[in-house]
């Protein structure tokens, strides 16, 4: 028998998490420059890494032959003072993907379950079925968390709940009333795992006081990162917030230097330039607006979006239960690359007439919907 029918049948049966394509990819494809590509497909941050992440990276690079804190105490104790909480409760990991799997690694196993929604972040029911747990997909509401539905869907093995708030890939937010309302409703032996990506990118009255909520719901976990509105995506940093006993539990998972030196000393920096975070912030509102004023110009609908993304529908109007154009969504996609545009077609998130695409500065937005009314004319 070859050595690869003898893994767990969950492990072979997983399909590989698949990235917005690289600028370099692209360029080797078509035969384009780099500096000729715009890349409007992972949700980065357009302006890069702040002045003072980009300090603190310099001063770094004569200790790289060196191990990192292993236990990453400078950045966990910036997060702790900056947002008030418990340094015991604090988990870093190499970007928020990695302290999810630490939950679910923790957390699930064969004969539990996880509880996630339709059209939500793909490493949710990766993570689930790596550790060889059910995976419970709820449908969505509006394109977002049907909260009441998926209360509904715990069962008895049901061990973790994942939400994302705002909602990657589609964009859509929970409000905080409607959020403590599923937490009171949860039983205390299900983890509820609050995926704060895109947090920084909402106005102060949109933001859930989430963090005030660790003292009260011991099963609550946060996971964030610095990869979006801080810039750091290629660095690798993420952290997640818990009750000290849960974040022990999650620490014991966690590799020995899952975060390198610099990731750690630019995150520290990043987390104290709040004029950066502003401005990115204003960057962000602007491109959306730009963005939605030329989908309006296009006669193109979107899915309303509070994160640094929207979803764009190409392959003719479709109501949610009825999205199954993927031909013209795909040519499209593939149209755009020719023109040096790479944004990210979401078929696999059950969104087949949809792309979605990042906000980038503004010409980089001019550029995408120039090349998109092109497409559009020659159809």
């Amino acid at each position: 028998m070859p050595l690869c029918d003898l893994a767990p049948p969950h492990i072979r049966a997983i399909a590989p998490y698949q990235p917005g394509k690289p600028i370099s990819e692209l360029a080797r494809e078509m035969g384009l420059r780099d500096a000729d590509i715009v890349k409007l497909a992972s949700n980065e941050n357009p302006l890069g890494p702040s002045p003072k992440a980009r300090a603190a990276i310099a001063a770094g690079l004569d200790e790289v032959a060196r191990y990192p804190d292993g236990n990453g105490f400078a950045l966990k104790s910036a997060l702790a003072s900056k947002l008030g909480v418990n340094i015991a409760g604090v988990i870093l990991g190499n970007g928020s993907n990695d302290v999810l799997e630490l939950a679910a690694r923790a957390l699930l196993g064969p004969g539990t379950s996880a509880v996630y929604s339709e059209h939500a972040f793909a490493v949710y029911p990766l993570a689930t079925q790596a550790v060889g747990a059910t995976g419970i997909e709820v449908p969505a509401c509006a394109w977002g968390h049907d909260l009441a539905a998926m209360r509904a869907a715990i069962r008895g093995n049901t061990r973790v709940v994942f939400i994302a708030n705002p909602n990657n890939p589609t964009g859509t937010l929970l409000s905080a009333g409607e959020l403590h309302e599923f937490l009171q409703s949860v039983p205390p032996t299900v983890a509820v795992v609050l995926d704060e990506a895109y947090g920084e990118f909402l106005d102060a009255r949109l933001r859930a006081p989430s963090v005030s909520w660790l003292s009260e719901f011991p099963n609550l976990i946060l996971t964030r990162t610095f990869s979006k509105a801080y810039g750091l995506a290629g660095l690798r940093v993420g952290y997640a917030l818990a009750h000290p006993d849960v974040a022990d539990l999650l620490n014991r998972l966690r590799q020995p230097f899952n975060v390198n030196s610099l990731g750690l000393a630019a995150a520290a920096a990043a987390l104290d330039d709040s004029e950066f975070l502003a401005r990115a912030k204003a960057v962000n509102d602007a491109g959306m607006a730009q963005l939605l004023e030329g989908c309006e110009r296009l006669g193109l609908g979107h899915i309303p979006s509070h994160g640094n993304f929207v979803c764009i529908e190409v392959g003719g109007h479709a109501t949610e239960r009825e999205n199954k154009d993927a031909s013209v969504a795909t040519r499209v996609y593939q149209a755009l690359l020719r023109k040096g545009v790479i944004v990210r077609p979401v078929a696999n998130y059950g969104l087949p007439a949809f792309l979605r695409v990042s906000i980038g500065l503004p010409d980089e937005n001019a550029r995408f919907l120039d090349a998109l009314g092109e497409i559009q004319e020659q159809a």
